[in-house]
């Protein structure tokens, strides 16, 4: 095989030198191409680049050869649909000066996974890390991690180093894993085995990042003008704030005294991120998204509700790959305000952003097609915003993609609300997604909250009555709502007998505490 590859790449050398086009340049290709890298199955590949004008470039790969003249410096060709393939092949790529060629490509399931510092949390910081490096080789599962660059404007190429390395694909091992992100290793490692063919995963995310961001700037314009609003005020104090440090630092300079003061910090910058680390992979044939992200933006969690969404879409549109499916993570349980014990947490019920961000993660589902949410209310530290439990996270992810996109038969998320019927004094619930049947971990239900007309919550008696909870409150004789995990901390304890944690809900329509306020009213 490596011998009529050769010759196949000396003819075509030959047939090009005969063309006899003026050779000015080398062939580029962007740097998401190279060694170990995964081409999506299923669906056509765009493979594209750089070249002198009207210089001829032909792509190899497998049995197929494509070519094509650059035009205004650029070049693209289209690889057919393909089938998985392990068997590793080389990607050649000709032009008249130079030959790239990209070894052990193969065929397989491309995710990109993003988001904030839960998805950029590394292997390393993780719980079991030595243990799970230590088993991870595996030549079937590829990573490749986007560094974090920030830019003003759309980069057509990956910028930047990881780790003091240009970016690369890397074939999943103890060298390659305690780096990368350990969410999206997990997943990758769970999707691999499970459907037994190569994947590859690309991780894009930056720790602290609010969701514009990753966001297209005219979606931004268009749709949240008062987004932008906010910004542009931010961006006046930062620069007032600024120049009078320097003006301090000046003057203290001249009369010779210590200055000690730290500069402002300039802050996110709307799209930014897009800009560096998600327009020089568009044109990347993936078959999904999992994101990890909404910490940084929970005190806006009701703009949320159409931010996110919006997102989504304008991924999928930037994409052109139709509604490919989008996975995310609703928030860990976190106690923001800390130190606080568990029975002070659970003394009352509270209201929580976090808990109004997880529903705005959860509306998402509502509004788009193939879009799915994974519940970790068991998997949080209740002083960390950051915990170590990583695993089950991915292998959550990886569940309901097998579920939502690869049509398995089986259960991949946990009881999610479905309807309530409020009837005397008690409220039933019931539930999608219950698999073989509801239960309780470690005594009675915990975590339901019950109000009446003054919409004051308390918590409820809760039973699982078949594939239903009924709710109810002594003193509460006419019950309006019910919540469920509704808290920054939810202690929870309904999961479904397959293993997997019910969604946090509420059945509600009442005021949140980061909806917009009414004009006129004290903010």
């Amino acid at each position: 095989m490596r011998n009529s590859y050769s010759r196949f790449v000396a003819g075509l050398a030959v047939a090009i030198l005969v063309s006899g086009s003026t050779v000015l340049a080398d062939i580029k290709l962007p740097k998401i191409f190279g060694d170990n890298m995964v081409l999506q199955a299923g669906k056509s590949v765009k493979i594209w680049g750089w070249a002198d004008e009207g210089e001829l470039v032909v792509v190899q790969f497998h049995n197929q050869v494509k070519s094509t003249r650059a035009q205004g410096g650029k070049w693209s060709v289209v690889l057919s649909a393909m089938k998985p393939n392990a068997r590793a092949a080389t990607l050649a790529v000709l032009g008249e000066k130079n030959t790239v060629e990209l070894k052990n490509v193969v065929v397989g399931e491309v995710w990109i996974a993003s988001g904030q510092s839960n998805m950029q949390w590394s292997l390393t910081r993780t719980e079991n890390w030595t243990k799970a490096a230590a088993s991870s080789s595996n030549p079937n599962l590829r990573l490749f991690y986007v560094p974090r660059v920030k830019s003003a404007k759309t980069l057509d190429d990956i910028s930047g180093q990881h780790l003091n390395k240009d970016p690369q694909w890397e074939v999943s091992g103890p060298e390659s894993t305690p780096e990368f992100s350990a969410v999206a290793y997990y997943f990758g490692r769970n999707l691999q085995k499970a459907l037994d063919v190569p994947v590859g995963i690309i991780h894009t995310s930056w720790g602290g990042s609010p969701a514009e961001v990753w966001m297209r700037d005219d979606v931004l314009s268009a749709k949240h003008a008062d987004l932008l609003e906010m910004y542009g005020t931010r961006a006046k104090n930062y620069e007032k704030a600024l120049a009078k440090y320097k003006a301090d630092a000046a003057a203290a300079k001249a009369a010779g005294k210590a200055f000690k003061r730290r500069a402002p910090r300039k802050g996110w910058v709307p799209s930014e991120l897009y800009h560096s680390m998600i327009h020089p992979l568009l044109n990347f044939s993936i078959n999904g998204a999992i994101w990890y992200q909404g910490e940084s933006n929970a005190q806006r969690a009701h703009q949320y509700r159409t931010l996110f969404a919006d997102m989504i879409s304008n991924w999928r549109e930037d994409w052109g790959q139709g509604s490919f499916p989008f996975l995310a993570v609703e928030l860990a349980p976190y106690d923001k305000r800390r130190n606080r014990s568990l029975e002070e947490i659970a003394r009352k019920p509270v209201d929580s952003d976090w808990a109004e961000l997880r529903e705005a993660q959860i509306l998402a589902t509502k509004k788009l097609k193939n879009v799915g949410t994974v519940t970790i209310t068991d998997a949080g530290t209740k002083d960390d915003i950051h915990p170590p439990m990583k695993e089950p996270v991915g292998a959550r992810l990886a569940l309901a993609a097998q579920g939502m996109v690869y049509g398995k038969k089986l259960t991949w998320s946990g009881p999610k609300y479905r309807s309530h019927r409020i009837w005397g004094n008690k409220v039933t619930i019931r539930f999608d997604h219950v698999g073989e049947g509801l239960e309780s971990k470690e005594g009675g239900l915990t975590g339901f909250s019950i109000a009446g007309d003054d919409q004051k919550f308390v918590w409820g008696n809760a039973e699982i009555k078949g594939n239903t909870v009924v709710v109810s409150h002594p003193n509460i004789k006419k019950p309006k709502a019910v919540r469920f995990g509704w808290a920054d901390y939810p202690v929870v304890n309904l999961w479904s007998k397959n293993g997997l944690p019910a969604h946090p809900f509420r059945t509600d329509s009442f005021p949140l505490t980061t909806a917009p306020k009414p004009a006129g009213t004290a903010k």
